[in-house]
């Protein structure tokens, strides 16, 4: 049978952008539960252990630069441990008519980088929430308005009342997976239907190596090409050049049976033959993800979506709020795009709950500064 129970807000999703904003409303006092579909917290923050526990490989996100202040605070505030982005070397390029070096590193910006990868940042904040506030495995199926004061949010064996309801997963997602019945406006559904769900198209691909060879060639790890699968490769070892990787990013139609293989082959056309053999191989098929993208992924294009007015506004009577970054105005994409629009979404609760301007809590005040 199944039952219902009543809190503050509920938050759907327990990625970057959803911790945030519980987090933040736990902080300020709120009754707050984060519902998450699978068996682990962090979205698309998704790092592999390695045999050193204080490094990881990130098979999502993985870099953060200069200006994007929230991620830099919570990183300092939790402890983690960040690094610079090895720049230092040459570019190959692949085309169609062979393989050959470009003098220094034409690809790569200056990014920090996460020792113990990105999705530590995601334990930093659940580390911040009682321990029964985040439920693991609880997919969300419907969201209704209640008919009286707030909403009911449905799972497979309970409903929850809330308040308020932060939507903190890719908006074409939420309306292929929860039945919201006709209470959405027209014009919202058919944004969110069209809107690009970032990285959901793409397979990331982690090659780890005993050590990094290619920088004593006076390579960068750093690579474009035309031909693929890869399309472009980046160094991904650690801190002090171990554990030593290579990492890059492919569409998610090449991923056929002998993906892996033609990955390999592609390597060491670019690296030489060492690269033809790693120790292990991560092929991390984001559109395959059913928690991280609908089935409408790949035909998914206008990036200009994102972070359109009509996120910026609650629907549902002012208590159904879009928090994800595809939904930020700042950085959509990053992972300060994500703790934005997480941020937003709960002090918009609190200035709703209390009338207006109502104090940031203290782990917020921190990403206040200037962003660019």
């Amino acid at each position: 049978m199944s039952h219902r129970d009543s809190h503050d807000v509920v938050v759907v999703g327990a990625g970057a952008s959803g911790l945030t904003a519980a987090t933040a409303l736990h902080a300020a006092g709120r009754d707050t539960v984060c519902l998450e579909a699978r068996d682990r917290i962090g979205g698309r923050l998704l790092s592999a252990s390695t045999s050193n526990p204080d490094r990881a490989l990130d098979l999502g996100a993985t870099w953060f630069w200069d200006g994007e202040e929230r991620v830099h605070d919570l990183a300092a505030r939790s402890g983690i441990k960040t690094f610079d982005q090895h720049l230092a070397g040459d570019t190959v390029v692949q085309d169609a008519t062979g393989v050959r070096r470009l003098a220094g590193n034409l690809i790569d910006t200056p990014p920090r980088r996460f020792a113990s990868g990105s999705q530590s940042l995601a334990s930093a904040l659940a580390a911040a929430l009682p321990t029964d506030t985040v439920r693991l495995n609880t997919p969300v199926t419907a969201i209704h308005p209640d008919g009286r004061d707030g909403l009911d949010v449905h799972t497979s064996d309970q409903t929850l009342h809330a308040d308020h309801v932060v939507l903190a997963l890719p908006p074409a997602l939420a309306v292929e997976r929860i039945d919201f019945g006709d209470a959405l406006p027209v014009e919202l559904v058919h944004l969110a239907r069209s809107t690009p769900v970032w990285m959901g198209a793409v397979v990331k691909v982690v090659a780890l190596y005993p050590f990094a060879f290619w920088r004593e060639q006076g390579l960068a790890g750093a690579a474009f090409s035309r031909t693929g699968p890869l399309q472009e490769i980046h160094d991904m070892s650690g801190p002090d050049g171990r554990p030593a990787a290579l990492f890059g990013f492919a569409h998610a139609r090449t991923a056929r049976p002998g993906f892996d293989k033609a990955v390999t082959t592609q390597l060491a056309q670019l690296f030489g033959p060492a690269a033809a053999t790693p120790d292990v191989l991560y092929a991390q098929n984001w559109s395959t993800e059913r928690w991280t993208s609908p089935s409408t992924v790949q035909r998914l294009a206008d990036y200009s979506l994102f972070g359109h007015p009509l996120y910026q506004r609650p629907t549902l009577h002012d208590r159904l709020h879009w928090a994800s970054t595809e939904t930020a105005t700042e950085h959509a994409g990053h992972i300060e795009g994500a703790l934005a629009s997480g941020e937003r979404a709960a002090l918009a609760i609190l200035a709703a709950s209390s009338g207006a301007n109502y104090p940031a809590p203290a782990c917020l005040s921190a990403s206040k500064k200037p962003t660019t």
